[in-house]
């Protein structure tokens, strides 16, 4: 995976760094697969919009992911590598034995016509998932379970991964992306290697209309709006906003805003930084 700096024959192009596609197999989807997403702009039932910042877009179809992979001891063949568009990860159609297609999130170095399964006594390899209990120390893993059966919730964007650090009873420990260190029971389900599309941190859009096309409208600062409609509002030409806020007057840049007596606390061994 790799990305193309443009050159810069028009304004929009001349920051542009874009996607190469090169591990893109195919630009069909699987039909059966697919779904209509209906969009809201940012509006609730009554019209009222109560999302700021949301609108406009390309016409999207959702692709139906198996996160879950609970069919244990049956091989799947890679059939293609796509592109998924409402995600930053690369997504593979495999297929199993019994001909039932499915999509998972592709995994680096997965390659076409490569076999991967899932389950009990499964070797750690790559695309295969594994119960936790059964992965080796130090192994690299995405698309973990947080209860088991649940599927799939953590390490599920383009170049993230966590690290299984030790086993301590029925808990496995894991170091997840964000630095935070925790325990996950070890009959939850994750799958070996990290996720594929690594170099879309460094991808720039060039120009507004792409952030458009993404669905985003434009976005303004606290300090340019009216004291009715943000806390840091209002002032004589370009006034400062004073002490950072949100929108809701809860301070900003530090103020730590997760409950205290939240119930997954005692899960967390070390928090994020």
């Amino acid at each position: 995976m790799a990305v193309r700096k443009l050159k810069p024959v028009t304004p929009g192009q001349r920051h542009k760094v874009a996607s190469s596609f090169d591990d893109i197999t195919t630009n069909k989807p699987e039909k059966s697969l697919l779904v209509p997403i209906k969009r809201t702009g940012g509006r609730n039932n009554t019209g009222k919009m109560t999302m700021r910042y949301i609108g406009g877009g390309h016409k999207r179809k959702y692709r139906i992911i198996d996160f879950c992979r609970e069919r244990d001891g049956v091989q799947a063949e890679v059939i293609s590598i796509e592109y998924d568009p409402n995600r930053s990860a690369r997504i593979s159609l495999v297929k199993y034995e019994d001909g039932e297609k499915r999509y998972i999130i592709c995994p680096n170095g997965l390659k076409v016509g490569q076999t991967i399964v899932s389950g009990k006594g499964v070797q750690p390899e790559i695309g295969n998932t594994l119960y936790l209990g059964e992965i080796p120390l130090g192994t690299i893993i995405h698309n973990i379970e947080l209860k088991p059966g649940q599927g799939g919730i953590l390490s599920r964007s383009a170049g993230t991964y966590a690290q299984l650090l030790s086993k301590d009873g029925s808990y496995a420990i894991i170091k997840l992306p964000s630095g935070e260190t925790r325990m996950v029971l070890i009959t939850c389900k994750a799958t070996i290697g990290s996720v594929s599309n690594s170099d879309n941190a460094l991808v720039r859009s060039g120009k507004a209309g792409r952030t458009r096309w993404l669905g985003r409208r434009p976005r303004n600062r606290g300090v340019s709006m009216n004291p009715v409609d943000h806390p840091m509002g209002g002032g004589e030409g370009k006034a400062s906003g004073g002490h950072p806020r949100s929108r809701k007057g809860l301070p900003a840049k530090g103020y730590k805003t997760r409950t205290p007596k939240k119930y997954s606390n005692k899960f967390i061994v070390v928090r994020r930084k």
